[in-house]
């Protein structure tokens, strides 16, 4: 049996992918800030596949030692790692640049890129050192890792950042059979998507009502990332609503 991990998995796209992940034959590691939430995605997953093993763990993704403690009961509790889904994430208030606190942007910093990189590093850790070695790391992007939204300097930026990231582990982790993907999604339907339904702020100052999709797409479309075997990698795959204002000069 395989072994996934995701974080952020109390709530919209990690519990999706979760679900999805142990419908197709996963044991799932359930990583989150918040332990009733994760509880509620392990229901979820014994719901969709009723032999699945589903662990959650409490975890802070930008406190290292709260990373590596995750990690370890991973490996007591499943004794190998075969993919993460690096899916914690935060944004900040929309507001001028210039009006951003210090405090803001480093909390942003902190859980999208710092976070990324420590699950990365315990993940590497663990998968360079079982038997048989290797797994595969995918990071959650955004379309926001290509362009950005009105004031939402501190999620780009560090979405622009994870781009990076995924690059540096595909090329780092290559020797050791850790391939690295990326996956950059726009306006899943999820609850931090609903207010889009009300308009969001586009480049040109007005507020337009955006479309969604269903967050199960997402989930098949890591699904199948996470289901490659080792010789194939998907470096980059964007998913998202066909109507949005993203292509082009809308």
């Amino acid at each position: 049996m395989k072994v996934a991990v995701v974080t952020g998995a109390g709530s919209g796209i990690g519990r999706a992918v979760a679900v999805q992940l142990a419908v197709d034959g996963f044991d799932v590691g359930l990583a989150g800030r918040r332990l009733e939430p994760l509880e509620e995605t392990a229901e979820l997953v014994h719901a969709a596949r009723g032999d699945a093993r589903a662990l959650t763990v409490t975890t802070d993704v930008a406190v290292a030692e709260s990373v590596a403690a995750m990690f370890d009961s991973v490996a007591n509790g499943f004794g190998r790692l075969d993919v993460l889904f690096n899916n914690a994430g935060i944004g900040a208030p929309p507001v001028p640049f210039e009006d951003l606190t210090l405090a803001q942007w480093q909390a942003v910093v902190d859980v999208n890129l710092t976070g990324s990189f420590l699950c990365a590093q315990e993940a590497i850790r663990l998968m360079k050192r079982q038997s048989p070695a290797g797994g595969r790391i995918i990071n959650n992007g955004s379309i926001s890792a290509h362009a950005p939204r009105p004031n939402s300097a501190p999620y780009t930026a560090t979405k622009h950042a994870i781009t990076g990231l995924t690059k540096s582990i595909a090329l780092d982790g290559r020797a050791h059979g850790i391939a690295c993907g990326q996956i950059d999604i726009g306006n899943a339907s999820t609850p931090m998507t609903e207010r889009m339904a009300g308009g969001v702020r586009q480049a040109d100052g007005t507020l337009q009502a955006e479309p969604t999709f269903d967050v199960a797409d997402v989930a098949r479309a890591v699904s199948y990332m996470a289901g490659l075997g080792p010789e194939a990698n998907v470096l980059f795959l964007t998913v998202m609503a066909t109507g949005m204002p993203f292509v082009g000069r809308g």
